[in-house]
């Protein structure tokens, strides 16, 4: 079961190009992996941002966990990511560029039952790049049912 958790964000690779991507460790309290582990979790609007030369993943939104008493977590609140010191300063460097932004694409459970995000390094698409990618998902798909 541990496993079976992958929750994508599949916007993101509507909205941006990715530059480079990394697994990051996430730092969460007791309730919000239960609740991870159950499937309760949305990264869709989620962001990544500095704060102290610390990167943390803000407005991913993970349930309330159902059992959860007075000691349940805030669904929204910001959770620490967990990268080396060498990754943090690449990713602060690269962030000083117009344009780039980190984003999370993909939140799953490891082997050893710890939380994971991938974060990826992103630059917007314009309006033009969105058709483009939609005309090739539609060429692709034809061909594909061509096959069958």
């Amino acid at each position: 079961m541990l496993d079976k958790v992958q929750i994508k964000n599949k916007r993101a690779s509507f909205e941006y190009f990715f530059i480079e991507k990394y697994i990051a460790g996430i730092q969460l309290t007791g309730t919000e992996i239960k609740s991870l582990r159950e499937g309760k979790a949305n990264i869709t609007d989620a962001y990544c941002s500095f704060t102290n030369n610390e990167l943390f993943v803000r407005n991913m939104h993970i349930s309330e966990y159902t059992y959860g008493t007075y000691l349940n977590h805030p669904p929204k609140r910001e959770r620490k990511l967990l990268l080396n010191k060498r990754e943090l300063h690449k990713l602060l460097n690269k962030l000083k560029e117009q344009g780039i932004t980190i984003i999370p694409t993909f939140l799953f459970i490891n082997e050893r039952g710890f939380a994971k995000l991938e974060i990826a390094l992103a630059k917007g698409k314009k309006l033009y790049d969105k058709r483009e990618t939609l005309k090739t998902k539609d060429a692709k798909r034809e061909i594909d049912r061509g096959n069958k």
